[in-house]
């Protein structure tokens, strides 16, 4: 008994320190993640990024997250697992990738341990996942910043405008043959359209003429809009207004920005990956819990309620739903009305319940 007793005094601490990270390695962690974002272009770092931007785990404002993962402890443990991701799930790959990014001796294997244990439950999922990207193309080889800026200007530099780490506008002006089609919303065949659509660029810019310069005078528009309920919502800056690809961005008084959009087939790519057309079960998927949306039809319709302390809760994101298959009013009532419904409800899925519009708040 006395040696069954001291067997266990020997292995539990073992088994603890497994399954949890000491602050030291934390801190390592944190510091060297930041480090090799930073640069930009470290293909482990950028997949982790993209993939951590695609979950939602990365939060409204991804490159503050990466820089201070340490104070997220989710947020770095989702950090670890695309790592391992991204080292096939393969033990001694994760080894390799965390020596690379000098990560301290002593704290690449409990590191790697921790991971491991953590995540073997969802090793196969991974796997699959990470071909299955691969094979449609959505992971990148590097995140940049590819504009299009009107032949009339010279390109827009990282120096006049403050964009996101892992942001770089080509130094090259097109030139005045280059079709007006490659600058607008919806470029024609011919010319790649080498834009950057993804939608944080956004947060880091301040004043409409920071706007104009990286997408083009020619290609935005002041006009009034409205909120999720129809209201008006005042003047905002519509960039390629019109098209597939129309953004609303409202500069508010208090500094912060409201920042929406409402077109299925659009380019661009928001945080959270949510976009107009989603089903309701991806946006459920994406908060880790079910959320309260206000009945169809009434003030507020559509509009989601509460995110019930879900990963979009606090998170400066808003969210208007439709209903496409309103033909059986029996069923249709159901969500109706002066009232919240969930949205794991069952019927919304034979309501064909999607994303209508988005809209993103920051105080960036």
């Amino acid at each position: 008994m006395k040696r069954f007793l001291l067997f266990l005094a020997t292995i539990l601490p073992l088994v603890s320190s497994a399954q949890k990270l000491t602050d030291a390695a934390v801190e390592d962690v944190s510091s060297k993640m930041a480090t090799q974002f930073l640069k930009l272009n470290d293909p482990a770092l950028v997949f982790v990024t993209e993939q951590m931007n695609r979950s939602g785990s990365g939060g409204l404002e991804i490159d503050k997250t990466m820089q201070e993962l340490k104070k997220d402890p989710a947020a770095l443990d989702a950090a670890l697992k695309y790592l391992f991701q991204f080292s096939d799930c393969n033990r001694q790959t994760l080894i390799a990738n965390l020596r690379a990014m000098n990560l301290q001796s002593g704290n690449v294997f409990p590191v790697a341990t921790y991971v491991v244990n953590k995540y073997k439950g969802e090793t196969k999922a991974l796997v699959e996942e990470k071909a299955e990207l691969i094979k449609i193309g959505a992971i990148p080889k590097v995140i940049s910043v590819m504009v299009a800026p009107p032949a009339n200007q010279q390109a827009v530099t990282t120096a006049t405008v403050n964009l996101p780490p892992g942001s770089t506008v080509p130094a090259a002006t097109p030139t005045t043959d280059q079709p007006q089609a490659a600058l607008s919303g919806n470029p024609a065949a011919g010319p790649a359209d080498t834009r950057n659509w993804d939608v944080r660029v956004i947060f880091q810019i301040t004043t409409p003429d920071q706007l104009q310069q990286i997408y083009g005078k020619e290609n935005m528009e002041l006009r009034e809009v409205n909120d999720l309920d129809g209201n008006s919502a005042g003047k905002a800056w519509v960039i390629y207004p019109d098209t597939d690809d129309e953004m609303e961005v409202i500069f508010n008084g208090d500094s912060s920005k409201t920042i929406m959009f409402g077109k299925e087939r659009s380019k661009w790519k928001p945080p959270f990956g949510i976009k107009p057309g989603d089903p309701i079960e991806k946006v459920t998927k994406v908060n880790t819990r079910p959320f309260k949306v206000n009945g169809f039809e009434w003030t507020n319709g559509g509009i989601a309620d509460s995110w019930q302390g879900g990963a979009l809760d606090k998170k400066g994101v808003e969210i208007l739903f439709r209903a496409v298959n309103t033909g059986d009013p029996k069923l249709y009532d159901q969500f109706t009305g002066e009232k919240k419904f969930s949205s794991d409800n069952s019927g919304l899925k034979r309501l064909g319940v999607i994303v209508e519009k988005v809209v993103f708040t920051t105080y960036q």
